[in-house]
């Protein structure tokens, strides 16, 4: 494993906000916990100190707290095409005493795949080489598609006990703006995979009653903010414009229509940068770094990064550290641009340490020790 136990320093980038001291640099030591893994999406921590990894070609492995890898097996059937796969997986909140997961997933159908979501149990926690039980696909989005554009897709669940759940445009922005389409939107559900109670369109005709927000373009990043409860995400935009928001119920953020980005031959894109009803980012890249995963810092052993947050770069294969302001971001830094590898995950886990997952065939599961 050639990235165990490397040290390397980490380069700081003028960031496009306002920066009112100079960041210092910051150097933290990578120890691979797992590598050999094929593009993998996304990791969940397990009590016993081991791991779930989603492989994008629809595998889940099973990772010991020594990286051994173990196939998961009974996981749903995915079209893997493009970006689409097996997704993000989270744990629910009562795992261990109901051992319940969720996972996104691309679901193939005679009228082309959407993004659904898969519930489970895992069977005997105790034993590495376990399956899914129980198994049931709680929610099909109606953003099916041909091709394997744009499917989202991430999971956060809120304080409430409710579950966001980010849905991509399917490579086709105007959907984004008709609320009859899951295509572009954030939902909210129930554990069930029901509509949730509250959301902003249960009554209302014409609208799916799972929307929460609308206007998003291919959101591969979702993160409940631990210093407010909100929903905070991420998305990718054309050429330029990703953007970060904190979606609100029942708003619309703007994509087709307004955008940073624009299209990759270089024209306009829609009607400018903003529209009255539409809501504005709260930060966007240009160029665009092509984001995917994010991770709030309460640590303690990041002294300096708390309250910061995380994003993966795929694109721009960094790990970017924005520091807050409460809802501002008012400095960035570039970590990990010496690993040279597009950074698809990152996630805090319970033991205080940060991981990140490179997005490769073969990938790996990386701790950063500060």
């Amino acid at each position: 494993m050639p990235f165990a136990n490397r040290t390397i320093a980490v380069i700081v980038m003028t960031a496009a906000v306002s920066v009112n001291a100079a960041l210092a640099q910051s150097t933290v030591r990578l120890e691979t916990v797992a590598d050999g893994l094929s593009y993998p999406w996304s990791v969940a921590f397990l009590p016993d100190g081991g791991y779930l990894v989603t492989e994008r070609d629809g595998v889940l492995k099973r990772l010991d707290s020594e990286g051994r890898q173990h196939v998961v097996k009974d996981t749903p059937e995915v079209f893997a095409q493009g970006q689409g796969g097996l997704l993000d997986i989270v744990l629910s909140p009562d795992f261990e005493t109901d051992s319940t997961v969720y996972l996104t997933f691309s679901q193939g159908s005679p009228e082309g795949a959407g993004t659904s979501l898969y519930k489970a149990g895992l069977a005997d926690t105790r034993n590495p080489g376990t399956a899914l039980v129980g198994g049931e696909t709680i929610f099909a989005g109606n953003n099916k598609a041909y091709g394997g554009r744009h499917f989202g897709s991430r999971l956060a669940f809120a304080p409430d006990g409710n579950l966001f759940m980010t849905l991509g445009d399917r490579g086709d922005g105007p959907r984004a703006q008709d609320p009859s389409d899951h295509a572009g939107s954030v939902l909210r559900l129930t554990p069930d995979g029901e509509p949730a109670p509250g959301n902003p369109f249960l009554d209302v005709e014409g609208v799916q009653p799972e929307i929460w927000s609308t206007g998003h373009r291919n959101p591969q990043a979702a993160a409940i903010n631990p210093a407010t409860g909100e929903l905070w995400t991420v998305e990718h935009g054309a050429r330029g414009g990703d953007e970060i928001n904190i979606p609100k119920a029942g708003r619309n953020y703007g994509w087709p229509v307004i955008s940073y980005g624009r299209h990759y031959s270089g024209g306009k894109i829609g009607e400018g940068t903003e529209k009255e009803g539409m809501e504005q980012p709260i930060h966007y890249w240009d160029p665009s770094i092509a984001p995917s995963g994010m991770a709030f810092v309460t640590s303690d052993r990041y002294p300096d990064w708390q309250g910061d947050l995380l994003v993966g770069a795929l694109r721009g294969q960094h790990l970017a550290r924005l520091e807050l302001d409460g809802d501002r971001v008012v400095s960035e830094e570039k970590l990990l641009t010496d690993l040279g590898e597009r950074i698809r995950d990152v996630r805090q886990g319970p033991d205080g340490y940060l991981y990140v997952l490179t997005d490769s065939d073969n990938g790996r599961l990386i701790r950063l020790v500060p």
